[in-house]
Order: structure tokens, then C-alpha cells, then sequence
């Protein structure tokens, strides 16, 4: 009883000091920067409300996603949670994302992931996670990479593991901006390494924060089936553009 009563004070005393800092310092909507409420977390429920998921992981047929790698890979089972349109409240996450630093998107959306993720069977057997690695250098600059920071929204509430240091990326190829699709593979193919801990697994996930033309998969496809060619392999993204 004493330390329950104890506890009332400093709980008291902590919500006015949060309240305080609030008022000095309000959290702003990631994607629109009004005020957030008390209830909202990181975006808001009007920018929230935006979003239009794709609902991929109840088709019963392939998904749009799923077609993009026919006759290139094999995939055991795809998931984006949304489909990315120009000029769109997801664009403006996505931006913040990528090139603002804010590590939060990744983390609140990949914990969406994970929750549809885990009510659906044809994704059960995945056993870990493989983030799409950045360059060093690259990931230096940004200060975290954006597929790790979903794949651990994507484990928290799915609780499938991360395997972190399974891929490498050994070049710091140039941006996959404006560039077709012939070039977006030659952009990427033979700069990923595959560390020989895949072996211990059936079934990986690949992470990545957006999936444009597939060809950053489709290298990782590839190499990762070099070491470990019998490996069911899973892709999971934040967005399909």
C-alpha cells in the first residue's frame, strides 16, 4: 500500500512535467506539422486517416505486388502495406523518412506490418527478417537505415527476429532515381554479399521501405540464392509505387 501511494505523486508529478514540456515543445504531425493531440502519436488522425492500406495479405489471388516479379524470381508470399501515388500524404511520410531523419515512420508502420503479418498463414513460416542493407557511407549520412528502422517496427509486433548483418552491401551504387528499369539492374546486381548464416533458415523476409521496378529484390533474390538455393524467400515493404 505504501509504495502504490508512493507512486500516485511521481505519476502526478510526471504527467504535468510532460504536459509542461508539451506546451513548450509541441509534437507535430510528421507528414502535415499541425499540433498532435494527447491521443496521436507521430502523425495525425486526419493525415492518418489518408492512408489507404492495400489490404494485400487477404487476397486469396496474386496481388499487384506479386505480379511485379512474375518471370523474374521466385517469391514465396509478398506484403506492401500501402500503394504509393504522387503528391499524396505517403509521399510526404516517406520523404521525412528517407531524408529527414525520422526513424519513427519506419518504426510505427513496420509494427502495422507486423500486426497484419501475424493474423494471416501464408506468412508464419517466415523465421527472420533481412533488412535491404545500406552502403556505410550511405547509412552514415542518413544517420540509420530506413529498412532496418521498419524491419524493427515489422519484429516488435510480429515477433519474428532480425538478422542484421546477414546482408552486405558492397558498393555505394548511385541512386535509383529517373533511371528505367535495364539500369535500375545494372545499378544494383552483384553489389550485395550473403553472409553464410542464411543456411540456418527456411524461409526469409526481405525488408525494404519502397519497392519501385523490384530490381534492388530481384539482385537480392539472386545472391542470396547463391549461398542457400533451396530458401523460400518473403518480401516485405511499407509501400509498392
Amino acid at each position: 500500500m505504501l509504495v502504490a501511494s508512493l507512486s500516485k505523486p511521481y505519476e502526478k508529478s510526471t504527467s504535468l512535467i510532460n504536459d509542461f514540456l508539451h506546451l513548450i515543445y509541441p509534437a507535430t504531425c510528421v507528414s502535415c506539422e499541425n499540433e498532435l493531440t494527447g491521443n496521436e502519436a507521430h502523425i495525425c488522425s486526419i493525415c492518418d486517416a489518408d492512408l489507404t492500406e492495400t489490404s494485400y495479405h487477404l487476397y486469396e489471388e496474386e496481388s499487384p505486388f506479386d505480379k511485379l516479379f512474375w518471370g523474374r524470381i521466385k517469391l514465396n508470399s509478398t506484403f506492401a502495406l500501402y500503394s504509393f501515388t504522387k503528391g499524396s500524404v505517403l509521399q510526404r511520410l516517406l520523404f521525412q523518412f528517407k531524408y529527414h531523419h525520422t526513424q519513427t515512420i519506419g518504426n510505427l508502420f513496420g509494427e502495422r506490418i507486423g500486426t497484419r503479418i501475424s493474423s494471416v498463414s501464408k506468412y508464419d513460416g517466415i523465421e527472420v527478417l533481412l533488412p535491404v542493407p545500406l552502403h556505410p557511407k550511405k547509412e552514415f549520412v542518413r544517420g540509420y537505415n530506413q529498412s532496418l528502422a521498419l524491419a524493427q517496427g515489422i519484429s516488435k509486433t510480429s515477433k519474428i527476429t532480425i538478422a542484421e548483418n546477414a546482408l552486405k552491401r558492397k558498393h555505394n551504387n548511385t541512386t535509383q532515381t529517373k533511371k528505367d528499369r535495364f539500369d535500375r539492374w545494372e545499378n544494383v546486381s552483384s553489389i550485395f554479399a550473403v553472409s553464410q548464416e542464411i543456411k540456418h533458415y527456411k524461409h526469409v523476409a526481405i525488408v525494404d521501405d519502397v519497392v519501385t521496378t523490384g530490381s534492388t529484390i530481384e539482385a537480392l533474390v539472386h545472391a542470396i540464392r547463391a549461398v542457400h538455393p533451396e530458401v523460400d524467400i518473403s518480401v516485405l515493404t511499407m509501400a509498392i509505387a
